[in-house]
């Protein structure tokens, strides 16, 4: 073989290495954003919980740019509109995480459907809770691939194939793949993780966004007994309290609960090695965005760092949590950010990683956290953020906070409050929120003030607020559609109760339908059971006898948008329905 030949071989080894090294520095980052439900802040080894057992999530903070200042909204299902969104969650017509607030509007534009503009393969595993029902399904906001549950959690009323089974709704659950009915084996948190790696082995070749959405560790606090098994003996109120942070006292029903949440998120955290050893295995660690984060506060009382306040409170305890983000071909881990950050950002984010346009038609609330990871200024530092949590609407000055440059006021009085019935506070030196300033400051909370009485009035008008998303009936999309209790408006707090009034708001194609109304319990026979929607009456006698689903055939609907108000009357009692399908028949 002669020198010049050589010298040619040489070259081209050369530039291939080369090109492969460019291409694979310039390739799209794979994404896998984690979140848990109702993990508080506490609920790690790495945030000093001594009891809870997650080698895994502490090794990836360790790795990672921790966020050290990231808030959510005080609930799950606003947190997760905001968090694919880039939104405050009233401004897509999301305002409650059931009675018919927690669907999502169709024409938000999802994360997922964001990265379709770089040709992203995208899957959602686990909990969804932004609309069970067309067009606010996974699939229909960007998702290719999803198994999922509905509603707000597995073994609540609106998730019709487990909340039966009871206290094993999370063994062996029949799931939602990609809209369809599908029997799986195993315990949940198994199930979502082992779902995401199939889908990340199947798209390794390109770019994926794999959307992993634990349901755990919410209630019911159910876990395979081997995890039950490392915590029955210890006291989850032992050892705190001791370092100056002030600590709730825990009842012996909050112990137990705390035992079984560190069990449960024990659990996450060996599924969470199994996910991270299969990127490794597929050589796609270094070119994987993996963010990890909460969706709100604990739901018990337990460790939760100090801070005041649980799940569904404005108070840092409720809205405060964990994040951590882990990209190893950009950016190097192990970094503090303390500027203050929340889920509103994320979106933003990965816009600016991936260089994909984030939509240009609607506000997006959130930043860019780039800056901030790259160690730059930001003209935002003390931008304002606006927390709220009431049932059905928000309610003005009712559990309602805004933040700003380290302060952060705090209304839980009346509409028509004075400002000393605020509590103000200073996070910077007042973290656990126990020191009110209001009295001392009085100027600065008035000025706190108009900008939440700003905020709030701006987010009530929001076009998807004020014009709702509605479920749609009748369209080849989804036949039959099945209403839910979680999709139920009417009174408040319709849950499993039998007589309530409830109703669900719709968009009917018009035709026939076979309808069926299913009962929590057997009904008796010889009542009426009626269905109203506009000016369509229609009613039947029921003569079976303890029954709980009665049927109705070929009935017949106009075009229409409105409310279905279905109940059985019998014994002077008016029955809601547990749940209500429509098939279009013609």
């Amino acid at each position: 073989m002669n020198l010049k030949y050589l010298h040619c071989i040489f070259f081209l080894m050369i530039f291939g290495f080369t090109t492969i090294g460019y291409a694979q520095k310039n390739q799209p980052p794979n994404i896998i954003l984690i979140i848990t439900d109702d993990q508080g802040y506490g609920d790690l080894g790495f945030t000093r919980n001594h009891y809870v057992k997650t080698p895994v999530i502490d090794a990836l903070a360790r790795e990672s740019v921790r966020f050290n200042n990231f808030y959510v909204s005080p609930v799950c299902a606003p947190t997760r509109s905001s968090l694919m969104t880039g939104r405050y969650s009233l401004r897509t017509g999301m305002r409650d995480t059931y009675n018919g607030g927690a669907i999502m509007a169709s024409n938000e534009v999802t994360i997922a459907e964001m990265l379709k503009q770089a040709n992203y393969s995208t899957g959602a595993f686990g909990k969804w809770h932004l609309g069970d029902n067309y067009p606010s399904r996974p699939s229909d906001q960007g998702f290719d691939e999803s198994v999922i549950h509905l509603s707000g959690g597995m073994g609540q009323v609106g998730d019709i194939t487990t909340y039966f089974k009871g206290d094993r709704s999370y063994f062996d659950p029949v799931l939602w793949h990609n809209n369809e009915q599908e029997s799986f084996e195993g315990y949940c948190s198994d199930i979502f993780t082992d779902q995401a790696i199939n889908f990340i082995d199947k798209n390794k070749e390109s770019p994926f966004f794999c959307y992993l959405a634990f349901n755990a560790p919410h209630t019911p606090l159910q876990v395979p007994d081997s995890y039950n098994q490392k915590y029955k003996d210890i006291d989850p109120s032992d050892g705190f309290g001791k370092d100056g942070k002030p600590f709730s006292k825990m009842s012996e029903k909050d112990k137990e609960d705390a035992r079984k949440v560190y069990a449960m998120v024990n659990n996450i955290d060996d599924n969470l090695g199994k996910l991270f050893k299969k990127l490794e295995d597929l050589k796609l660690t270094e070119n994987t965005l993996v963010i990890f984060m909460t969706d709100n506060g604990p739901q018990q009382t337990r460790y939760v760092g100090g801070m005041r306040g649980l799940k569904g409170d404005v108070f840092n305890g409720g809205v405060r949590v964990p994040f951590y983000l882990k990209y190893p071909a950009l950016y190097k881990g192990n970094k503090d950010v303390e500027t203050m950050s929340a889920h509103l950002d994320v979106l933003p984010t990965l816009s600016e990683i991936c260089e994909v346009e984030m939509p240009k038609d609607r506000i997006i609330d959130g930043k860019s956290l780039v800056p901030l990871i790259e160690g730059r200024q930001v003209e935002w530092e003390d931008r304002s953020l606006f927390f709220y949590w009431s049932r059905r609407y928000p309610e003005l000055y009712n559990n309602m906070a805004i933040q700003r440059a380290g302060y952060k006021l705090v209304g839980k009085t009346d509409y028509d409050a004075a400002i000393e019935d605020f509590e103000l506070f200073y996070l910077k030196k007042d973290p656990y929120e126990q020191r009110n300033l209001v009295n001392e400051n009085k100027a600065l909370a008035m000025d706190l003030k108009m900008e939440m009485d700003n905020i709030y009035n701006e987010l009530i008008l929001s076009e998807n607020l004020v014009h709702p998303p509605r479920i749609m009936v009748g369209t080849p999309n989804e036949n039959p559609v099945i209403l839910n209790r979680n999709d139920a408006g009417g009174e408040r707090g319709i849950w499993n109760q039998e007589e309530i009034y409830g109703n669900w708001d719709v968009s009917v194609e018009e035709g026939y339908y076979d309808i069926n109304f299913k009962f929590v319990e057997p009904v008796k026979a010889f009542g009426k059971m009626v269905l109203e929607a506009n000016t369509l009456v229609r009613q039947m006698e029921n003569k079976k006898a303890n029954t709980d689903i009665i049927h109705m055939k070929r009935v017949y609907f106009p075009k229409m948008t409105g409310l279905l108000i279905p109940f059985y009357a019998v014994d002077n009692k008016n029955i809601f329905p547990f749940w209500m399908e429509m098939k279009k028949v013609d």
